[in-house]
């Protein structure tokens, strides 16, 4: 009965994170760029600095009509949404917040898990591509495809070499065995992880497949109302999962002052801290051409990656 509860009590947790930390992420977006861009909505909505703006959005969101494109396959046009949301809640149960079973269920090949989990998620868009009867939409699926490719190598390969470092899959386990100058020996696979993890969710300055000045909103062109609200909690709640990823494997997780007591702590403010990083960058940088993304890819990131796995070989066998 015990264990019953435990597991309950777990699940209830990772869906109460999955529902509000990437609204959070949303409202904070909207604040920093309302910052960084002086814009007017976001400041001043509600009359208390802003704080009525995703309410506003997810009233408008509700209102909208649902419309389906007559020569849209509609199934698969009504399904890609969850497709594209429910597997990072998925991911999210195998990630470490704290020590001492802090987790929501551990995963032995947790890394393995939550990688492919994630590719699952991309599908989504794919999927609205394909069915919604729309050459933009198309054209924007194909971009997604492509990008999926490009960037899923050097990420897996960033992971690997952490796993290699820590000697095992786990997630739990390579937070255990962190030491913290990982930071400045696995420093350029942060990087490329990170990286890649934004070219996959497709945020700025890794978003043509959603170009607007180019092909409307690629795959979600045909999208209204609360199915295209569902695709934008997707890309919230896949930087939640990204960056608390990128703690969990290069910046210690849970490791930090107090961190027996307040490590749970330490991995939200680490997770916040990059969530702002993204944010940052979408206001920064203009977007990458779709060559230039790929070159990126091919003759960057997957060449980092694979030095910094040589770098982990040495470093292993020279310490061991």
């Amino acid at each position: 009965m015990n264990d019953a509860l435990d597991v309950v009590l777990r699940l209830v947790a990772v869906l109460v994170v999955f529902l509000v930390f990437p609204l959070l992420v949303g409202q904070t977006e909207h604040k920093v760029m309302a910052h960084m861009q002086g814009r007017l909505g976001p400041m001043y909505a509600g009359g208390f600095h802003g704080w009525a703006q995703l309410v506003a959005d997810g009233v408008k969101f509700a209102q909208k009509e649902d419309i389906v494109p007559a020569d849209a396959d509609r199934r698969v046009f009504q399904l890609a949404p969850a497709v594209a949301l429910l597997p990072y809640l998925l991911v999210l149960i195998a990630i470490p917040v704290g020590p001492r079973g802090f987790v929501g269920e551990t995963v032995d090949a947790g890394l393995i898990f939550v990688l492919a989990v994630m590719g699952i998620g991309v599908l989504g868009s794919l999927m609205a591509g394909w069915a919604s009867a729309n050459k933009f939409s198309l054209l924007g699926g194909l971009r997604t495809a492509a990008q999926l490719m490009a960037y899923e190598l050097p990420m897996l390969l960033a992971a690997a070499s952490v796993a290699m470092a820590a000697g095992t899959l786990s997630l739990p386990g390579i937070v255990a065995g962190y030491h913290w100058w990982w930071t400045l020996w696995q420093l350029v696979g942060g990087l490329v992880f990170f990286t890649a993890g934004l070219a996959e969710l497709q945020r700025p300055p890794f978003d043509m497949p959603v170009a607007d000045s180019e092909i409307i909103f690629g795959a979600y062109t045909e999208y209204t109302g609360l199915r295209f609200a569902l695709f934008l909690l997707a890309e919230y709640a896949g930087i939640v999962v990204l960056c608390a990823l990128t703690t969990v494997l290069f910046l210690g997780g849970w490791h930090g002052p107090w961190s027996g007591s307040a490590g749970w702590v330490w991995t939200l403010l680490k997770t916040a801290v990059l969530a702002f990083v993204v944010i940052w960058l979408r206001v920064s940088y203009p977007r990458l051409r779709e060559d230039q993304l790929q070159k990126l890819a091919w003759t960057v990131l997957i060449p980092l990656a694979l030095a910094q796995i040589a770098l982990t070989g040495v470093v292993k066998v020279v310490t061991s």
